[in-house]
C-alpha cells in the first residue's frame, strides 16, 4: 500500500504545483494558450496510447466503447451542469477534465502497482506533462474570472487528494477488478478527456496562443509519446 500512496501521491502532486505555477508569475494570454496547446498534445498521445490502445488490448472493443461512451457523456452532462451553476469558464472545465481523466487514471495506476507491473519513470514524467498544463490553464483562467487564490488552490488541492486516493482505492479492489473493468475505466477516461479537449482545452488554445498552437500541441505528442515508450 505504501508503494501505492507514495506514486500517487508523486502522480497526483503535478496538478497542485500547476495551480501554483499559476500565481508564480503572470502568465499573457499567449503563453497560457500555448502551454494549454502543449497538454492537449500531451493528452491527445494519453487517450490513443495510454488510454484507448490498452483497454482494447484487455477487454475488447466492446468494454471499451462503453467505457468511452459513458465518460464521454459524463463529462458533457457535468461541464454543462457546472456552467449553469458556476462561473469560471474554461478553467472550471479544465478542472472537471482533470478529475474524471484523474481518477480512472490512477485506478489503473493503482491496480498495475498491485499486480506487480511496476510502475515507470516514463508513465510518471508523462502524467506530469498532461497535468501541469491543464491546472496552470485553468487555475488563470478562474483567476481571471474573479475566483480567489484561495478557492482555486481548494479546489486543486481537492482533485489532487481524491486522485491520489483512487490510486490506493485501484490497489485495494486490484484482486476483483478483471480485465474488462479495466478496460471500461481506461474508456471512460478517455471519453471524458475527448471531449474535454474539444469542448474546451483546444478551442481555448488556439484563440489565445495563435497559430503557433499547432505546432505546440504537436511537441506535446511528440514528447508525451516519446516518455510513453518508456514506461
Amino acid at each position: 500500500m505504501l508503494e501505492a500512496i507514495g506514486f500517487g501521491g508523486l502522480a497526483a502532486a503535478s496538478l497542485v504545483i500547476g495551480a501554483l505555477l499559476a500565481f508564480a508569475r503572470s502568465w499573457s494570454p499567449r503563453q497560457i494558450g500555448l502551454v494549454l496547446a502543449f497538454g492537449a498534445g500531451a493528452l491527445i498521445s494519453a487517450v490513443s496510447f495510454e488510454l484507448a490502445e490498452e483497454a482494447i488490448a484487455l477487454g475488447g472493443l466492446g468494454w471499451t466503447a462503453a467505457g468511452l461512451a459513458a465518460g464521454a457523456l459524463t463529462y458533457f452532462v457535468l461541464d454543462a451542469a457546472i456552467e449553469r451553476r458556476f462561473s469560471g469558464g474554461a478553467g472550471t472545465a479544465l478542472a472537471l477534465g482533470a478529475f474524471l481523466d484523474g481518477v480512472p487514471e490512477q485506478l489503473v495506476l493503482g491496480i498495475s502497482i498491485a499486480g506487480g507491473e511496476g510502475v515507470g519513470l516514463g508513465l510518471l514524467v508523462a502524467i506530469f506533462i498532461s497535468n501541469l498544463p491543464e491546472a496552470t490553464g485553468s487555475a488563470t483562467a478562474m483567476r481571471e474570472h474573479g475566483t480567489s487564490r484561495r478557492d482555486v488552490l481548494a479546489l486543486w488541492t481537492g482533485v489532487a487528494v481524491l486522485c491520489a486516493g483512487a490510486t490506493v482505492l485501484g490497489w485495494a479492489s486490484a484482486s476483483v477488478a478483471s480485465d474488462a473493468l479495466h478496460a471500461a475505466i481506461d474508456g471512460f477516461a478517455a471519453g471524458a478527456l475527448v471531449v474535454m479537449l474539444i469542448d474546451s482545452m483546444i478551442p481555448d488554445a488556439r484563440a489565445s496562443g495563435g497559430r503557433a498552437a499547432g505546432l505546440v500541441a504537436t511537441l506535446g505528442f511528440a514528447v508525451a509519446v516519446g516518455l510513453s515508450s518508456l514506461a
